[in-house]
């Protein structure tokens, strides 16, 4: 190390004034985006009903999350143990090579954004797992013929669903867990549906910004000599965005522009992490563009705060590329 990252003269300097103040715009942006629209009910729905509150159901917001869509195909005519199967492989070779990883190079990769990453769309693909293995009960218990009645006379309004008497212990525990209410006669997710839609709009630009700034500008720019190309690097920076645009085109998740904040405050969380660790311990940085001495630091984390928006547009036209495909291919069991 060329300078000590624990001496105060790091830190105190208008570099650093300026990068904080690119990552904490960004922050204090997703916060209040997600003040504005997370949820059930936006603030934009909220004193809409007025006097017929008790006559019609609240609009929902756009960051409504019905439960159905966690573990529902797109098209009908696709069994949702097509989406769980192709979400088990997946959670098992990801989880595979994340081990392997750590046992290869220890647990030292987690001070690198792409580990961060790949072990969250890991976890995405465990959460998919067990939601739409209780998806598949679901849809079996409805074909069976003993759950057409599932949802009282007030559903629309807003009750609470019992389950039916069938049903088992595992099928209550999820929708306790979750409150699950209905609208317009679908249920609303609860905490696991909302944590996992958050977590797919976070992992959708994350594995985006991560793999086209590895691919891009690190590897044949920064630091091409210092990366020895084997089947892990390769995997960690590519299996990730396979897998995740794979389950964007089986599912049945929505991808409302807002939650662009969750994916802004995930990187000012790995950078804030990363400027704790470096106050307090004199270490190599992950990535040269984050060091406060590198020529230019200021620009770099304006241009990478940037490529934020990009990478979660480009992903955006990936799916509505996937809309305008089976829309004119199936347009009669497409369900968007």
């Amino acid at each position: 190390m060329a300078v000590d990252t624990t001496e105060p003269e790091y830190w105190l300097n208008w570099k650093f004034l300026l990068c904080a103040l690119w990552v904490y715009s960004c922050m204090a942006l997703a916060c209040f985006l997600i003040w504005k629209y997370e949820g059930p009910r936006s603030r934009d729905s909220n004193g809409d009903d007025g006097g017929d509150r008790e006559e019609a159901p609240p609009r929902a917001g756009p960051g409504v999350v019905y439960l159905e869509d966690c573990w529902k195909p797109c098209l009908e005519e696709i069994h949702p143990g097509w989406l769980l199967a192709f979400r088990v492989v997946a959670f098992f070779i990801l989880a595979s090579l994340l081990l392997i990883d750590i046992v290869t190079d220890g647990w030292s990769i987690f001070l690198y954004y792409t580990q961060w990453t790949f072990l969250l769309v890991t976890l995405y693909f465990g959460l998919g797992s067990l939601l739409s293995i209780y998806g598949c009960y679901q849809y079996a218990y409805k074909i069976s013929g003993d759950g057409s009645d599932l949802i009282g006379s007030g559903a629309d309004h807003g009750t609470y669903i019992i389950a039916p008497t069938g049903e088992s212990a595992y099928g209550h525990a999820i929708k306790s867990s979750c409150y699950s209410r209905i609208h317009g006669g679908q249920e609303i997710a609860g905490f696991w549906g909302y944590l996992f839609q958050i977590m797919f709009q976070t992992n959708a630009g994350a594995v985006m910004i991560t793999d086209l700034v590895f691919w891009l500008i690190l590897y044949p720019f920064l630091a091409h000599n210092q990366y020895d190309m084997n089947f892990i690097l390769i995997g960690t920076h590519s299996i990730n965005v396979v897998f995740l645009v794979g389950d964007a085109a089986l599912n049945k998740l929505h991808f409302p522009w807002f939650r662009i904040a969750y994916f802004l405050l995930w990187t000012g969380l790995f950078v804030n992490i990363q400027w704790i660790i470096h106050a307090n311990v004199s270490i190599w940085w992950p990535y040269p563009f984050l060091d406060l001495a590198f020529p230019g630091a200021p620009v770099w984390y304006l241009v990478v705060a940037l490529l934020h928006f990009p990478c979660y547009a480009l992903f955006t036209l990936v799916l509505r590329l996937k809309h305008s495909v089976l829309e004119s291919w199936f347009p009669q069991t497409y369900v968007k």
